[in-house]
Parts: C-alpha cells; structure tokens; sequence
C-alpha cells in the first residue's frame, strides 16, 4: 500500500513521461496520414491537444510534489526536446505548445508535500482523466492499426509501430490503474525488463528502416542494437527462476540500454544538425531517447 506522498509522487512521475509520449503519439501518427484520411487526422489532432493540455495541468501540480529522480532521468525532458519541438513545428506544419517544455525544464522537487490532502485529491482526479484519455487513444490505435492490416489505410507508419504504441498506452493504463489503488507499480523487474527490451529492439528496428539507404554505419549499429536486446528480452524470460541470472541479466541489460542511449542522443543531435540523412522527425528521436532514459530509471542505473 503507498503512502500518500509516494501516491502523489508515483503519479506526477508517471504522468510527466507518459503523458508527452502519448501526446507525441498522437502527433505521430497524425503526420502519417495522407490527406485522404481527413478524419484519421482529425482524431489524431483531438487526442494531441488532449494530452497537451492534460500534459499542462500535471506540470502545475508537479513543482516541488514530484520525484528527484525522475526529474534527473531526462525521461521528462532532455536538452534536445526544445530544439527537436521546434523543428518538428518546422517540418510539419503543427503548431505545439512548447510553453509545456519550458515548464517542465524549470520544475524542481522538495523533501515534503506541502498541503498532501489537497495535492492528494488533485492528483486522484488527474488519475482519472488519464484513464479516460489513455483509453481513448487505446481505441484510437486499435481502430488505426486494424485499417492498416487491412488495408483500408495506408500511412507513412509501420504497423509494427502501431502496435509498439499501442501496448505502451495499455500498459501506462494499467500502471494509472494500479495507483488509484494505491499499489506499488515497479515491483517486478524482470517483467519490465521483457517489456522494455522489447520496446527497445523495436527502436533500434524502426530507426534502422526510417534512416536513408546510404547510412550505412548507422543502419548496421541500429541492426546490432536491435538483436541484442531481442537476445537480452529472450534472456529475461528464461531467467525468471534464478536469481543469479536475473542479476546478471539485468547488468548486461544496464550496460546495453547506456549505450543505446547515447546512441540515440548523438543521433537526435544529428537529426537537428542535419547531419543525418533520414526520415525522422527531431522529436521522434527526443521521444525515443526518454524512453531508453526511463528504462535506465527501471533498472536503477
């Protein structure tokens, strides 16, 4: 059972990740749909704009109520997602709201919750629009993902990617889920570990196909990175009964994610460089890094 302090802080953490990631989900897979697909687009811009301004409210109640740690992951922002939301306003054409951003750089946290009863019931009822907007990009997805397989869309979208945001937003459900009972959310690592390695290979394939033909250094070290966490996911399950592998899993796992980390930053700096000849967004390479920061964060590292 959490305390209402760890309550609070669990929830903002989580928030403050996920509710950007999903947010940027939805700016992805808008700027996927040709014009064709007007109401695809449409949906898409109406669940953006949801979890901005869900995005917003978290931050007015995260100063001084939420976790150091997570503020020092890079998963709620890192020195290059300013820059790469700008650029991505650039190439696309969709306004964001970068005022979000420079909130989030500004915000600090502190040893105690002043006023817990009041930041409590704040947060329960931030919870429960989360569940409400997580659900309903859940559908979304689902319904997007089904007309891709059946071809009754097309997008400039894999729809293995479709199905990689899909599950982060059903398990970013369930967490929120798990907190409005007040129960402990990052109580089994190496199911993180099956679930994050996954999301991490998928990364290193979708940056692999995304980057243009002639990158060849860069496209082999994505193909390296994408079978060694498909390895280390493989591993993961198999090391579910002893605690020495587990440990040994997870060291390798820490070492793998470090270096696909700054990886991934010496590409979104390349990215809004124009160093790198790809197509990918600046932000999507910003959204990725988070994401590996956040696993870091899993692991203890």
């Amino acid at each position: 059972m959490l305390t209402k302090a760890d309550f609070i802080r669990h929830s903002l953490g989580l928030h403050l990740f996920f509710g950007r990631i999903m947010k940027e989900h939805a700016l992805f897979l808008k700027v996927a749909f040709f014009p064709k697909n007007s109401e695809l687009i449409r949906r898409a811009e109406e669940l953006m704009r949801a979890f901005e301004e869900f995005l917003s409210r978290v931050v007015g109640i995260a100063g001084n109520n939420v976790s150091r740690t997570v503020l020092a992951s890079g998963e709620v922002v890192t020195p290059f997602t300013l820059e790469a939301e700008r650029a991505t306003e650039y190439f696309t054409g969709t306004e964001l709201d970068t005022a979000i951003t420079e909130r989030e750089l500004d915000l600090s946290a502190a040893d105690r919750i002043l006023d817990p009863d009041r930041v409590e019931q704040e947060v329960k009822a931030l919870n429960n629009s989360a569940i409400t907007l997580i659900s309903e990009i859940i559908e979304f997805k689902v319904a997007v993902l089904n007309a891709l397989n059946e071809c009754r869309a097309a997008s400039n979208t894999y729809p293995l990617l479709v199905e990689h945001i899909l599950r982060e937003a059903r398990l970013y459900l369930s967490l929120v889920q798990k907190l409005q009972d007040y129960k402990e959310i990052e109580t089994n690592i190496i199911e993180e570990e099956i679930f994050w390695s996954r999301i991490m290979a998928e990364h290193s394939e979708f940056i692999r196909g995304l980057l243009d033909p002639t990158e060849d250094e860069l496209i082999a070290t994505a193909n390296n990175f994408a079978n060694q966490f498909e390895e280390l996911m493989n591993l993961a399950r198999t090391a579910q009964g002893s605690t020495a592998a587990r440990s040994r899993v997870t060291r390798e796992t820490v070492r793998a994610t470090r270096r696909l980390r700054e990886f991934k930053a010496a590409a979104t700096e390349g990215l809004l460089n124009c160093e790198i000849k790809a197509v990918i967004l600046p932000l999507l390479g910003d959204h990725v890094l988070r994401e590996a920061n956040h696993y870091l964060r899993l692991l203890g590292s």
